[in-house]
Order: C-alpha cells, then sequence, then structure tokens
C-alpha cells in the first residue's frame, strides 16, 4: 500500500518544517507549501490525500484554499491546523464535509493527534 499524501500549508517555517518532518517520521508522504497559492500550484500537478491547513495565510486564506482546492480535487480531505483562538468553521466547508472534529489548534501538546486525524480521515474514506 503507498503511503498516505499530505500536504502542509503553513506560513510559519518551523511549523511547516515540524510538522512535516514528525509526519515523514510517521510514514506519510509530505509536500510543504507556504501560502495558499504555492499549494494551488502544487495540487494542480501531484495528487494528496489530505491538506494540513493553516488558516491565517499571505494571500489567499486557509478557507478559500481547502474551497478551491477542492475544485481540483474533490477527493482531497482537510484538516485545519490553526492558531486562531476564536476561529469558527464556515458554512462553506460544514457543506463540504468538514467538521469541527477536523479543526486543531496550534500548538499541539503532542503532534501524534495530527496524525491520527489523518489516519481516522483515511479509515472513514475506505469505509464509505
Amino acid at each position: 500500500m503507498s503511503p498516505v499524501r499530505v500536504l502542509i500549508v503553513d506560513d510559519e517555517d518551523i511549523v511547516c518544517a515540524n510538522v512535516a518532518a514528525y509526519l515523514e517520521d510517521e510514514g506519510f508522504d509530505v509536500d510543504a507549501a507556504e501560502s495558499g497559492e504555492k499549494a494551488l500550484d502544487i495540487i494542480a500537478t501531484k495528487k494528496f490525500d489530505v491538506g494540513v491547513i493553516d488558516m491565517r495565510l499571505p494571500g489567499i486564506d486557509g478557507n478559500t484554499l481547502i474551497l478551491q482546492s477542492c475544485k481540483i480535487q474533490p477527493e482531497m480531505m482537510f484538516l485545519i491546523h490553526t492558531g486562531s483562538t476564536n476561529y469558527n468553521l464556515p458554512r462553506a466547508l460544514i457543506n463540504i464535509g468538514i467538521s469541527e472534529k477536523q479543526v486543531f489548534q496550534k500548538p499541539l501538546p503532542d503532534m501524534g493527534i495530527l496524525a491520527d486525524a489523518i489516519n481516522t480521515l483515511m479509515k472513514n474514506k475506505k469505509d464509505r
């Protein structure tokens, strides 16, 4: 079975690098982007299973990135990884199947939480 392909999108280099390194150590195939625009360029050329998306990005925000990504890769699933303490999941993301269980506050006490969430998304997709 091929590894789960994950795209990390975060404008904080240290967060992006740490999450990517952890997920690679857990056996995921990881790419990273520092902006929504860069992420869309990558998504246009490479298939991903899951995106781990920051909400506050330079240029287009995380919500817009997720909605645009779904148009390019409808099977792609998402986790939201935000430092915004007052983030509310917008109706547009709920309508495409994202739930509060897929929203994670930075900093995480344990990055294993993200790995577990990715594995849960993949299991649920397989069970459909």
